[in-house]
Order: structure tokens, then C-alpha cells, then sequence
């Protein structure tokens, strides 16, 4: 029995739900992977699958075998990829993860710059808001906002991430621009929802915090979405200058409360690259992160964008 091949069938039979997707996914026939997790049921002296007509499940035994599997099969190939980046310039697959609009705004735009200095090098990129699981989603790096919210990963600050209040000028013309937090819970505020969603405003200004409950006739888990009702003057928003600063640049957002900052904990306020400690040794990777350190600069552009044009 080869052992190498008889657990990449037993993953490939797991993640794409049964034998005959798993032979299409291998350019195998089906009766050949049947043989090789036989061979490997029997060598073990333990079933590792729960086999019906319809359906393929794991056992107990299975269940901690294939989780172990998994890890080897991927520990291997870290291994092999380390090795075969030591020549030549940094090339191959990364696995990325991004948030959805940071990713739309300010990583796609640099894609083509990236490809052309590291023509070798390959991406497969995941939007999504949540926080992705690099183990189980076969993450090599995500981008996270605010805090890197994770133990046991490294994580490497690519920007400071700094929040404002702001509106257009139509909203502030109407309602008038608060002049201290408090003035915050008369106003119509925009409110992001999501996994971290709260109703309370914290500012804080030369050590001293703030707390405002806010309420508004918007709530969104769209970033994007509450930018554009902000835009056309619907409410006061709270957002990253990588979201807006632009705007404020462009005068279709006015900051207020200026002398106040949107509290932040000491070790949340950036844009965070994190990955497993068994890619530190990536070159792709560590290329990957310094071109997009790179890119947003130091300061940010985003930072000097969300400065009022005189």
C-alpha cells in the first residue's frame, strides 16, 4: 500500500463528499480509491468510514485520523515548497484571505504591479468579513482590521487603521455639526453591523473617554453601503480613513469632532497580516506582505487622502 496516496484519497473522498467526486477530482476510478481506503482499513484494523449508497461519513476513528492526516499532507508540503523556494524568485500558490471592501479598495488595485514584479507567483483569494480559520480553510495569510483576534499566529502590522466621524456637507447644513460626544445621541448615526456591533460611540481626547449611545434609522453590515447613504446625506458615520478618506479629500465628507479620536485599544488600531508559525519561512509570503506594505505606504495614502483640501 502507498500510504502517500491512501491518505490524499481518504481527504479527497471527505472533502468532495463521496468516491466519485473524489476519482473526478484525481483523474482516478472510483474502484481504485476504493481499494487504496480498504487497504488502508485494514492496515489500521479500524473502519474509517461509514460507507452508504448516498452518503460517506466518518467515524469516530476516522474523524481524528483524517484530522491528523491532513496535517501531515500539509506539513509535507510545506516542507516541499520551502525547499523549492530557496531558488529563483518568490513564485507559487498563497492563499489569501481579505475583508471584502479593504480587499476591493485597496488590494486589487495593486494585483497587476505584484504579478508583474513576481510573474511566478500565483493567488487565491477569499473576501469575506468573517474571520477565516486558517487551518480548516487552508489559509495561508489573512488580512484582518483593527485587532489581528487571534493566539497562536504571527502578526505583522502593514498600516495603522484610524477611525473618523464624519458627513456630508448637506447632512451638516440641515442638522448642524456636534460640537462635544454627547451632542452624538441627537444626531442620525449610520450604524455598522456587524460581528463586533454595538450601538455605543467611544471618543476619546487627551486621556479622557467618552461613551455615547447612538441610534439612526440605518444599520448595515455593508461598509460600503453606509459610505454611500453618508454620501447622499443620510447620517453621521463612523469609519476607517481607508473607507472614507478619499472622500474627506474630495469634500463629499466633512470630519467633525476632530479634537476627539474614536477609541481604539493600543493594540487594535491596524491592518494586520496574520499566518502560522510554519510559514515564517516563506518567501512568497514575506514577499507578498512587504510589496503590500509597500503599496499602502508610511503613512498610508489612505492617511494623507483624509486630509480637508484647504
Amino acid at each position: 500500500m502507498d500510504k502517500f496516496a491512501a491518505l490524499n484519497a481518504l481527504l479527497a473522498v471527505v472533502e468532495h463528499g463521496g468516491f466519485a467526486p473524489a476519482a473526478r477530482r484525481l483523474g482516478l476510478a472510483p474502484s481504485s480509491l476504493t481499494r487504496q481506503l480498504d487497504a488502508l482499513e485494514n492496515s489500521l484494523g479500524t473502519p474509517l468510514l461509514n460507507r452508504s449508497t448516498r452518503t460517506v461519513t466518518l467515524t469516530e476513528a476516522g474523524q481524528q485520523y483524517y484530522e491528523d492526516a491532513r496535517r501531515i499532507l500539509e506539513e509535507l508540503g510545506n516542507a516541499d515548497r520551502s525547499v523549492s523556494e530557496l531558488a529563483g524568485p518568490p513564485s507559487g500558490l498563497l492563499r489569501v484571505s481579505l475583508p471584502v471592501a479593504f480587499g476591493r479598495l485597496h488590494v486589487a488595485p495593486a494585483l497587476p504591479a505584484l504579478f508583474r514584479q513576481y510573474p511566478g507567483m500565483r493567488l487565491d483569494i477569499r473576501l469575506s468579513d468573517a474571520i477565516a480559520n486558517l487551518v480548516e480553510d487552508r489559509i495561508d495569510v489573512a488580512i484582518r482590521l483593527g485587532s489581528p483576534a487571534s493566539e497562536n499566529l504571527v502578526a505583522r502590522k502593514l498600516a495603522p487603521h484610524r477611525r473618523v466621524i464624519c458627513a456630508s456637507q448637506d447632512y451638516l447644513g440641515e442638522h448642524g455639526a456636534p460640537a462635544q460626544p454627547g451632542d452624538l445621541s441627537r444626531h442620525n448615526c449610520l450604524l455598522f453591523d456587524y460581528a463586533t456591533a454595538t450601538s455605543t460611540w467611544s471618543l476619546t481626547r487627551a486621556g479622557k473617554t467618552e461613551k455615547v449611545a447612538v441610534s439612526g434609522n440605518l444599520r448595515a453590515n455593508g461598509s460600503e453601503l453606509l459610505r454611500e447613504a453618508a454620501i447622499g446625506g443620510a447620517g453621521l458615520l463612523l469609519m476607517p480613513t481607508w473607507l472614507v478618506g478619499e472622500d474627506i479629500s474630495a469634500g463629499r465628507l466633512l470630519p467633525v469632532l476632530e479634537e476627539w479620536s474614536p477609541a481604539i485599544g493600543a493594540d487594535e488600531g491596524a491592518v494586520w497580516a496574520v499566518y502560522q508559525q510554519n510559514r515564517r519561512g516563506s518567501r512568497k509570503l514575506a514577499a507578498f506582505l512587504d510589496f503590500l506594505a509597500q503599496h499602502f505606504g508610511s503613512p498610508p495614502y489612505w492617511e494623507r487622502y483624509a486630509q480637508p483640501q484647504a
